[in-house]
């Protein structure tokens, strides 16, 4: 673990200068692509990755939302999602063509104190929770390759407003606006060591939440796990390794509703990961837990991060 988060540590020192977003928080989400299980399956197949993620945070400081300012800030998200990807057998440039679709399913309960930048909306303490249909991912482009015990990918997410919003709620499913996040991918897994070594990167771009006048910053993630598969003979394999994460903002927010206006934020982790991975007839599967505990935070919610996820490859 002091390996990983030395990783990120020096890395965080070269992505200037942080800022914050509106919400506290982004589309994309610490450790949603972080180790081999989130690599393509590197054959022409269909795969689906159900995964439950909990995060619980606070912040103490304002973070601006719904149109004002929120102090003393505490979010309780459950979400299950549905990942779906079909890696095809159309090969381009030397790499096989894939897309898919992330379907999410998501719970919010959102408090703290509340000012309102328009003096007409009552402001002080408020209680919201929602839940239903979240912001859709689609990915419309990925291309893998693989090289013996290496897989490597380009790939593009589109997060889709297809949450409900209500600019008056302080808890919404979705973000009321369009996210593009392109990435790069590489994961190692020895077939004859077991030791994994796997890092996904990427920048999301934000359109303007029109509701509220607010363009969130482009923001950079990276995810690194390292980890060691030790085989169980016919049971399978187990491994158990640390994944780190980087999260911060690459430039400033804008609009009318961006009260606050330029401030500086960041996210920094580490955790362990547990993998499984076996097989159910000629059906590959995996299952990953992890914790994520957020270590070093400014100007965002700072919190806990629980992911599970069973894949399936056919």
């Amino acid at each position: 673990m002091r390996f990983v988060l030395a990783i990120l540590s020096a890395l965080s020192l070269l992505v200037v200068p942080l800022r914050a977003e509106e919400g506290g928080s982004g589309h994309y989400m610490p450790g949603a692509t972080a180790s081999f299980i989130d690599a393509l399956p590197g054959r022409t197949s269909v795969a689906a990755v159900p995964t439950y993620t909990y995060y619980q945070g606070s912040a103490a400081r304002n973070i601006p939302i719904i149109g004002g300012v929120a102090l003393n800030l505490d979010a309780t998200v459950h979400a299950v999602s549905v990942p779906l990807i079909y890696q095809t057998p159309l090969k381009l440039v030397g790499g096989h063509y894939a897309a898919g679709v992330v379907l999410p399913y998501v719970s919010v309960e959102t408090k703290g104190g509340v000012t309102f930048s328009n003096p007409t909306l009552p402001s002080g303490f408020r209680r919201d929770t929602a839940d239903g249909l979240g912001d859709v991912a689609l990915l419309p482009f990925m291309l893998g390759w693989t090289r013996g015990d290496l897989k490597y990918d380009v790939r593009l997410s589109v997060f889709a407003p297809t949450g409900n919003y209500d600019r008056n709620d302080l808890a919404n499913v979705g973000k009321n606006y369009w996210s593009f996040d392109p990435e790069i991918t590489v994961s190692y897994l020895g077939s004859k060591t077991g030791l994994e070594a796997s890092a996904f990167a990427g920048v999301c771009f934000n359109l303007k939440n029109e509701e509220t006048d607010y363009q969130t910053g482009s923001q950079f993630h990276l995810d690194v796990t390292v980890a060691e598969h030790l085989p169980l003979g016919k049971l399978g394999v187990v491994g158990l390794g640390a994944n780190g994460f980087l999260y911060q903002q690459l430039s400033g927010d804008s609009g009318s509703g961006a009260v606050l206006g330029d401030f500086e934020g960041r996210s920094l982790g580490v955790g362990p990961v547990l993998s499984y991975v076996t097989k159910v007839g000629k059906t590959d599967l995996l299952a990953e837990l992890k914790w994520l505990p957020e270590m070093d935070v400014e100007h965002r919610l700072k919190g806990d991060y629980l992911w599970l996820k069973v894949a399936l490859a056919f």
